[in-house]
């Protein structure tokens, strides 16, 4: 049995679809305007996660990820850069997507842009309008009337009044209340609009999403996710707004992510500790990274640190290892050793449980190996299996524990070495093989000699080498 912790209740709720085979998902994407960050790679790795674990369920999963390709800070940027905002946000979708592709991430079903769906954005803006949830301001932009919508705050549990008290508001914007929010944004001399009812101009970023969940999955969905920091105003925005012009509950299941942070502080490029997802693959593997992300719970606040993405390689290099010793692993059914990981996952998605089941798992290939090579092997199919649930332990495991990140050592140097340093041990030159041994130390290549020969990895560098890179 799922559960999952909704925001919109704070409990853990057992997970009961619209449709008993079919999940319908959407996940709030990126504002595309720059590259995205190791805090977007969390929620990105996270939702891709709970759609591969949906699927291993056998739920039939539509998940939709969307782009917001038009908003103040693109159009700033745009501006900055003396560029058309079209091929600013072409560029960096494309260069998400390539982060994507590194990561290992499915491809979404449906990935709606919100400058694709502005007649359906004006047509949820119409409903509002006709049912008196929104007005036409006193500077010709459109606003959402919070005061008519009964439960707003619903879902981040926050007070109306307190937040109202709290609140400021410039009053040439000509709202009614501080917290009313923008639908429709008349556009100023040389910024991109669009033609509407209210004359040209552009949406609000809160109506983007609503029109744009709703027509590719329905006015009620299944899951709703994007990061913690969402929950307001963006996402009690989306709520009051959609279930105003439909009339209907909104999505049923609220799943956010914790906050990211970097050595302890919250990331900013003003404390120098602002990292790029590309930033990070520069010294780390796209799988290091991955699981970095997964041993600490989806809610959970999450620490970034060289020291602990080491931690992470030896991590999977231990379960590599487990994995090296077998070819040719085949699909396996279900097995009572895969119950510990169902367990963990079925509790709202606890990866850090997964994680250790696996390395129970691991314990018991290991122990195996000597007596029993079938069922090692098949639970080492197992092992595999479940990996591929977290989107890990997929590569040829002999090339990842070869393979590093920065520069590469020669492989070709390595094999010579190592041939050498076995010759040397033939002829009983004891000497010579110790000094060949030091020198792939130096260049960080661990050896392990077994009976059918002499094989290796390489060891990954400590956190203060990789700073100097």
């Amino acid at each position: 049995m799922l559960k999952i912790y909704n925001t919109l209740t704070r409990t853990k709720e057992e997970f009961k679809p619209i449709d008993a085979d079919r999940v319908s998902f959407y996940a709030c994407g990126m504002t595309v305007y720059d590259y995205c960050h190791i805090g977007h790679a969390r929620s990105l790795i996270t939702f891709d996660i709970l759609v591969r674990y949906l699927r291993f369920l056998k739920y039939n999963v539509k998940f939709v990820r969307n782009f917001t390709d038009i908003d103040d800070k693109i159009i700033k940027r745009a501006n900055e850069n003396q560029e058309d905002f079209h091929a600013l946000t072409k560029r960096f979708i494309t260069a998400m997507h390539e982060d994507c592709e590194a990561l290992g991430l499915l491809k979404p079903d449906i990935e709606p842009r919100a400058t694709e769906f502005i007649p359906q954005i004006i047509q949820m803006i119409k409903a509002l309008l006709d049912k008196k949830y929104a007005y036409i301001g006193g500077n010709g932009d459109v606003y959402y009337d919070i005061s008519k919508f009964k439960n707003y705050g619903k879902l981040s549990n926050r007070d109306t009044e307190q937040l109202q008290a709290g609140a400021r508001v410039d009053v040439s914007e000509a709202k009614k209340n501080p917290l009313d929010f923008v639908l429709w944004k008349l556009a100023k001399p040389g910024e991109p609009d669009w033609d509407s009812p209210w004359g040209k101009g552009r949406p609000g970023w809160h109506i983007e999403c609503s029109a744009m969940s709703t027509d590719c999955l329905g006015d009620n969905f299944d899951i709703h996710a994007g990061g913690q920091d969402l929950v307001f105003p963006h996402h009690e925005n989306e709520i009051a707004q959609t279930e105003g012009a439909t009339g209907q509950k909104f999505a049923n299941y609220w799943i956010h992510t914790g906050l990211l942070q970097v050595e302890g502080q919250k990331m900013s490029k003003s404390l120098g500790n602002f990292f790029t997802i590309r930033d990070v693959l520069k010294k780390f593997s796209p799988e290091v990274l991955r699981y970095f992300m997964i041993t600490s719970h989806y809610r959970s606040p999450l620490n970034y640190s060289e020291d602990d993405m080491v931690k992470a390689q030896h991590a999977l290099e231990r379960l590599y290892t487990t994995l090296r010793d077998f070819s040719g692993l085949a699909q396996v059914t279900s097995q009572k050793e895969d119950q510990d990981f169902i367990n963990a996952m079925n509790d709202d998605f606890n990866t850090p449980q997964a994680l250790a089941a696996l390395f129970d798992l691991s314990h018991k290939i290991n122990k195996l190996k000597e007596t029993d090579t079938i069922k090692a092997k098949k639970l080492a199919a197992l092992l595999k299996q479940l990996g591929g649930v977290l989107g890990i332990l997929q590569q040829n495991p002999q090339k990842f524990l070869q393979t590093t990140i920065g520069e590469q050592a020669d492989t070709a140097k390595i094999e010579q070495l190592i041939q050498a340093r076995n010759d040397a041990r033939k002829n009983k030159n004891w000497a010579e093989a110790d000094r060949i041994r030091d020198e792939l130390d130096q260049m960080g290549i661990v050896l392990e000699d077994k009976s059918s020969g002499t094989i290796w990895r390489r060891s990954p560098a400590k956190a203060g080498d990789l700073r100097e890179t």
